[in-house]
């Protein structure tokens, strides 16, 4: 399979959008998506991406990050979401993507890659464990969702 990948850019925007919510749907969660390609282009400053395609053609995977600092080891890079569409999991989209952003980590001085992964998703578990992530099962997400 022939997959690029890039930084987002503003014209992947409403393609993301529509991503999102289908990640949303896979996660159990749509009601929870409530961002739009307005929101997004106001807020563009506040995350980084990238993109993976097939043959340069429609965007097939996702993942979305940020810097983050974190008290117990430093500067770190926070992954939000890392995704691939259905038909192209298994493939190494994703390995693609994560290795991009594992690289990035580093070349930015970061001490360390922190994401979330479902409980329930044990092919994602196994895939970050793979890579040698540990992940801690004590510590609950917390969030506070303000009403605009």
């Amino acid at each position: 399979m022939n997959v690029t990948i890039n930084p987002v850019e503003e014209k992947d925007f409403e393609e993301l959008c529509s991503l999102f919510l289908e990640f949303a749907t896979f996660e159990k969660l749509p009601e929870r998506m409530v961002n739009t390609v307005e929101k997004m282009r106001s807020e563009k400053e506040y995350f980084q991406g990238l993109v993976a395609r097939e043959n340069g053609g429609k965007i097939i995977g996702y993942v979305i990050f940020f810097h983050a600092y974190y008290t117990w080891t430093g500067k770190s890079l926070y992954m939000d979401d890392l995704y691939i569409k259905e038909g192209f999991r298994g493939k190494g989209v994703g390995s693609k993507l994560i290795k991009e952003v594992i690289s990035y980590a580093r070349k930015s001085g970061c001490n360390g890659l922190r994401w979330q992964v479902s409980g329930w998703n044990t092919h994602a578990i196994n895939f970050y464990e793979n890579l040698g992530a540990k992940i801690n099962k004590v510590e609950m997400n917390c969030d506070l969702i303000f009403d605009k």
